[in-house]
């Protein structure tokens, strides 16, 4: 499942872009369009500058942009940057995980495949994909 983090920052990710016109959009106004709590962005927006996903200013003509053009952003990218990896087990989620029952469990080729279509679904959807 994911969480709030995640699913907001593609919200917020949508609504950059669609609202840009080359300025930065205060956090209130995404809040309200969104219809979200302008706390929660703060955290999240914060989180999203650290991941390099979006840029932003405080001041008078303060808020936030995006980084990059809107085609060059996947929602995998989004989402793992504010959720971590998309593995659906530990044992994919963390290379250095050690699991003594690798080398003959029969689950893990099904865990591997459900994760290669995950991958591939969100990193295949561009943010221009939703717009």
């Amino acid at each position: 499942m994911y969480s709030t983090r995640g699913r907001y920052a593609v919200r917020v990710m949508i609504d950059l872009a669609k609202n840009d016109d080359g300025s930065y959009i205060p956090l209130k106004d995404i809040a309200e369009r969104q219809e979200l709590s302008k706390k929660y962005l703060e955290i999240i927006a914060r989180d999203m500058v650290a991941g390099g996903l979006i840029t932003g200013t405080s001041g008078k003509h303060g808020g936030y942009r995006l980084c990059r053009k809107p085609e060059t952003y996947t929602v995998g990218e989004v989402l793992e940057i504010m959720e971590g990896p998309l593995s659906s087990v530990a044992c994919l989620a963390d290379r250095n995980y050690e699991c003594s029952r690798k080398s003959f469990c029969e689950t893990l080729p099904m865990w591997e495949e459900f994760d290669r279509m995950v991958h591939e679904f969100f990193y295949g959807k561009r943010l221009t994909d939703l717009l």
